[in-house]
This record gives C-alpha cells, structure tokens and sequence, in this order.
C-alpha cells in the first residue's frame, strides 16, 4: 500500500523529490500530476500532487525530505551567507523588496510600474536590506 508522505503545487516539485528519495534508494511514485498539467486550477482541490512511497519507506522517506541542506549546497557552490548591516547577524534569507506594491499596482492597473529589487532579510533582527 502506499503511503502519501509530501504534497506539492506544481509537478516539477514532486519530481525534484522523488529523484532525492530515488537516490536513497527509497521507491517513489508522484500521484495526480496529469491531472494538474492538464487543468492546473484543480490542484487545491485535489490536495497537489502528492509524492507516495511505500508504507514501508514512510517513516525514512519524511526524515529525508525534511533534512536541511542549504549549508552542504553553500558549501558546495562557494557562497557564503550576507551579512545584516543592522545587527551582523548571517542568519538572513533572500527577499524581494517592493514586490508586495508591485502586485497591488499591477491590480490597479493592470500594469507593473514598481520595481522589484533584490534585498535580503534577517532573521534574527527582521531588518530587510538591499543586497
């Protein structure tokens, strides 16, 4: 029997997850993703496209996926974490500024007339800065 262990949006993302459970060695199946290619309106309604293993693999398959691996990706890549100017804390995040106002002229108007630029967020202080 199998088991629903993660549900996601978009088909792309189960993809990207059952290739990482795949490569553990874990079988994986991703449910219900012609379904939302076909008519992508439905994917709320039908709880996304889920990723199922095996009720055997369950427990092992959700220990995998939840697993942080932005440090090893860093480290693999060679870019480091920014630092806040406020408080010099490196635990930031990216984050668009502007983009909230983007969206709401863009209702208005039917038009995007404000920028979008690249910043980034601290998470210690919740300061949000240009990068």
């Amino acid at each position: 029997m199998l088991v629903t262990v993660a549900r996601y949006s978009l088909p792309y993302e189960a993809h990207i997850a059952r290739a990482l459970l795949d490569s553990e060695g874990i079988p994986a199946f991703v449910a219900d993703e012609h379904t939302i290619n076909m008519q992508w309106l439905y994917s709320d309604a039908l709880g996304g496209v889920r990723l199922q293993v095996p009720e055997a693999f369950a427990e092992a398959a959700a220990s995998i996926l939840n697993e942080d691996r932005e440090q090893d990706l860093a480290e693999e890549v060679g870019e480091s974490a920014q630092t806040c100017p406020h408080c010099g804390s490196q635990d930031t995040a990216f984050y668009q500024i502007g983009r909230r106002w983007a969206f709401l002229v863009f209702l208005g108007l039917n038009f995007p007339l404000f920028p979008v630029r690249e910043g980034i967020k601290c998470n210690a202080c919740g300061a949000v800065s240009k990068t």
